[in-house]
This record gives C-alpha cells, structure tokens and sequence, in this order.
C-alpha cells in the first residue's frame, strides 16, 4: 500500500488516511464525488447508502473532492442532505490529490479496493449502465466469500 500521504478530514475535524480507513476490510467501496456535481448528490450518495445498507460487508469511504481554490465547509457538504446530516461518513481532500492519483476520469468515480490497497474495479457514472456494473461487482465478492 504505498499510497501518497494525503490528509482526509472528517466532517468532525478529525484527520484520517486511506490506508487506515482501509486496513482490515477485504472490500473497501470508495466514492469520490462533489457536491456540485448533480449525479453524485441525486444517484452515487443515494447508491452508495443504500449498498452500504443490503451488503454488510462493504467498507464504504466517501471523499468529497474538492476542485476549486477554497475548500467546501462542513455546511455546503451537508446541504445536499434534507435534513443537513449525513447518513455516512464523509471525508475531505483539500484539492483532489487522491482523485488524481487513482486516475478517476470524474465524478461520482468508485472504486472497489482491498484491504492491501489493490484496486479490483475502477468505475466512473451513476447512471443505470454504472449502477448495474457496480451491483455485479459486488455481488461477484459476495458470491466468493
């Protein structure tokens, strides 16, 4: 796992890294995503939460990414939530370094990680034809555990 040190914060204010978000979850589902972009607040967030929801297996990570020159508060991140709460935790790049390190090709970009860091699926979209990959996806793992 030789991934770049990136800083990621909480909502909280607390600092993680993906290499610790990861270590000892065999299947790590990493959402990059923006809240400008209307295919990640109106499909990827919803998806993400409900696949957290039916696969108790899935390790969900989501990284806000930001792209542009002042970093989103905890308010606009929030404010694509109804009730201004988030479901799921919701961690921050201060830029997209980590974004940009895995190749992500825009947002919402999942990817499907092991708990050593190896990227088993990389996937861009939201719509049906990426949902659809990403369920089979999933439920290939589920059907090797």
């Amino acid at each position: 796992m030789n991934f770049p040190e990136i800083e990621l914060q909480g909502l909280d204010g607390k600092s993680h890294s993906l290499p610790l978000l990861i270590q000892g979850n065999p299947f790590n589902l990493i959402l990059f995503y923006n809240t400008n972009c209307l295919g990640c607040t109106g499909r990827a967030i919803p998806l993400a939460y409900k696949l957290e929801q039916a696969f108790d297996f899935i390790n969900l990570i989501v990284i806000h990414s930001n792209f542009r020159p002042m970093p989103f508060t905890k308010d606009e991140v929030l404010s694509v939530f109804t009730n201004h709460e988030s479901p799921m935790e919701i961690y921050r790049e201060t830029k997209h370094e980590l974004y940009d390190y895995f190749d992500c090709d825009g947002t919402p970009h999942w990817l499907i990680m092991t708990e050593h860091g190896e990227v088993v699926h990389s996937l861009f979209g939201s719509q049906d034809g990426a949902q659809l990959k990403l369920e089979y996806a999933i439920l290939e793992y589920q059907e090797s555990i």
